[in-house]
């Protein structure tokens, strides 16, 4: 390896995320450029086949890949099991690790087992009845940057949505709704950050409120309950050692008047102007291109470790709750 990496940044991809996607690779490449202490070369995805084909060749001129990917292929185990076969050294969480982490399911039932409290919810399959009453949240099992989230405020509500979103999706994840203040920590090699609360000028922190407005407002280190601020670090630190993530994470949660619930855990977090964990970052004093240099020189040590690398990527997952695991407590 030269003295400075050579970076190569994937964007793009075929993800429903991937203008965010593009958005996140500029800045984290331009961030890495500015730094000049990285090489960097930027590569857009367009389609994963050929992407698999071009991968050997890419790997040649490079030291670590950062795969500035969101969605369920690019963050969710399908760009990581590619790299993984091709032999590269990559910034993020494994795929095994990453493909829990999308399912939002599994990932209710393994914190669950941790004794995380997460929202009363079911999987709705095509036709069968919903067995629970509104107000609930319906989104995708498997897709992030709140795409298709919907609130249903009655039952006529819940049929409307789930026609519109079962058009797209096989199966559905219903949560009971719990108005509240939406809370956020970020993990940056296991250290958690300043917590940052997300307030919606209107509605919910949705995929507008995330990227096409600029009216939402973003609270550092935000005034809580007793208590709650340690339980969500708490519970995002479970998260993240359950699943065996690395790197980076976010996790998201609702606090109402009797605590915090935990939603989702990110592995591969935005890096946009409106993006959270570079927020939090910047909040304890690492700019974009001094957290950008961190993520790559901690792939760059696992990869002249392999046994800290094999340690790190082992995730401590518990066995699945039984299939009709519903609640957590409380």
């Amino acid at each position: 390896m030269t003295s400075r990496p050579r970076v190569l940044v994937l964007m793009g991809g075929p993800d429903r995320e991937r203008d965010v996607s593009m958005v996140s690779g500029s800045a984290i490449a331009a961030a890495l450029a500015g730094s000049g202490e990285a090489q960097v070369r930027a590569w857009r995805i367009d389609d994963p086949d050929e992407f698999e084909r071009d991968l050997p060749g890419l790997l040649e001129r490079t030291d670590v890949v950062f795969p500035a990917l969101h969605g369920r292929w690019g963050e969710g185990g399908g760009a990581q099991r590619l790299l993984e076969r091709a032999g590269a050294t990559f910034v993020g969480t494994a795929s095994g690790p990453a493909a829990w982490a999308m399912d939002k399911v599994r990932t209710k039932r393994a914190v669950i087992s941790a004794g995380v409290r997460t929202p009363t919810w079911s999987v709705l399959e095509p036709g069968a009845p919903c067995p629970l009453g509104p107000p609930l949240v319906l989104k995708p099992i498997d897709d992030g940057s709140s795409i298709d989230l919907r609130i249903a405020f009655s039952a006529a509500e819940i049929a409307a949505h789930r026609a519109d979103l079962e058009s797209r999706h096989p199966r559905l994840l219903a949560e009971h709704y719990h108005a509240g203040r939406e809370i956020t920590v970020g993990i940056l090699e296991g250290e958690v950050l300043p917590i940052i609360e997300i307030v919606p000028e209107v509605g919910v922190y949705d995929y507008a409120a995330k990227y096409d407005r600029n009216d939402t407002r973003y609270v550092v280190n935000p005034d809580l309950p007793a208590g709650v601020a340690e339980t969500c670090r708490r519970n995002a630190l479970t998260a993240w050692r359950l699943l065996g993530l690395r790197d980076l994470a976010r996790a998201d949660f609702i606090v109402d008047h009797t605590g915090a619930w935990f939603l989702e855990i990110n592995t591969m977090p935005g890096f946009t102007g409106h993006s959270l964990l570079p927020m939090a970052a910047l909040a304890r004093g690492i700019d974009p291109a001094s957290l950008c240099l961190r993520l790559v020189r901690a792939a760059l040590a696992r990869s002249s470790n392999p046994q800290r690398a094999s340690s790190r990527s082992k995730a401590t997952w518990p066995h699945d709750a039984a299939p009709d695991a519903r609640r957590g407590p409380g």
